[in-house]
C-alpha cells in the first residue's frame, strides 16, 4: 500500500478535512463533513453538513452526536476482532478520566457484524472496568443507528471534532501519540 506521507501514515485525508492528510488506498471519502476554519484556509472544499452519529448507546439511551456541541468529541470507530483496537481500550479510558470535567466526550462505535460479539464483549467490561471509566458506546448494526463517516476502511477510524462541530482530524489505523496533544490544544 502506498501511502503519500510516510512520516505520518496513520493519517487519512478524508473529503473536506484539509490538505494535511493522507489517503490511504482503497479508502472510501467521507462526505458532508464540515470543514474546520483551519482546514478550509487550507484549501479544502467547504461543506455544510455535521457530522453525524444517531442511535442508541449499548445502555439503551438515545445518543446524538450534535447534543455534544460546544465540546471536543473524539469518535472511534472500532471492532472486537481488531487487536489493535483491543489494545487501544486501556489508554483510551485513562484520558477519558483524566479530562473528566473538560469540555471533552469520547464515543466509540462498535463495527462488529454480530451483536453477540458486542455482548460478550461488554459482559467483560462489565466485570472489569469501572462505571466511571465507561465512555458511550453505539453498536453500527442497532435499528436506527445512522452515521455521515462512511464505510471505514480502516480500524481503528478516529475523528477529532472541535467543539463548533467540524471534524479537525482524522486518522486510520493506531491512535498516534500527537492526538492527544491535538485534543488538548482544543480544549
Amino acid at each position: 500500500m502506498q501511502r503519500s506521507d510516510t512520516r505520518r501514515p496513520w493519517i487519512c485525508k478524508k473529503e473536506g478535512l484539509g490538505n494535511d492528510k493522507t489517503v490511504l488506498s482503497g479508502a472510501k471519502p467521507c462526505t458532508g463533513l464540515q470543514t474546520s476554519p483551519q482546514a478550509a484556509r487550507a484549501g479544502a472544499p467547504a461543506t455544510t453538513a455535521q457530522p453525524r452519529v444517531i442511535g442508541q448507546t449499548f445502555e439503551g439511551r438515545p445518543f446524538d452526536l450534535a447534543g455534544l456541541r460546544g465540546k471536543v468529541v473524539l469518535v472511534v470507530f472500532w471492532s472486537t476482532t481488531c487487536a489493535v483496537c483491543r489494545d487501544k481500550m486501556s489508554e483510551l479510558r485513562a484520558n477519558y478520566e483524566g479530562w473528566r470535567g473538560q469540555p471533552f466526550e469520547m464515543v466509540l462505535v462498535n463495527q462488529d457484524r454480530r451483536l453477540q460479539d458486542v455482548q460478550a464483549y461488554e459482559q467483560i467490561l462489565a466485570l472489569t472496568v469501572p462505571r466511571a471509566q465507561r465512555f458511550p458506546q453505539l453498536w453500527s448494526g442497532q435499528p436506527g443507528y445512522v452515521d455521515s463517516f462512511g464505510a471505514q476502511a480502516v480500524l481503528p477510524a478516529t475523528y477529532i471534532i472541535n467543539k463548533d462541530g467540524a471534524v479537525e482530524k482524522a486518522y486510520a489505523g493506531r491512535i498516534p501519540p500527537e492526538a492527544w496533544d491535538d485534543i488538548a490544544d482544543l480544549l
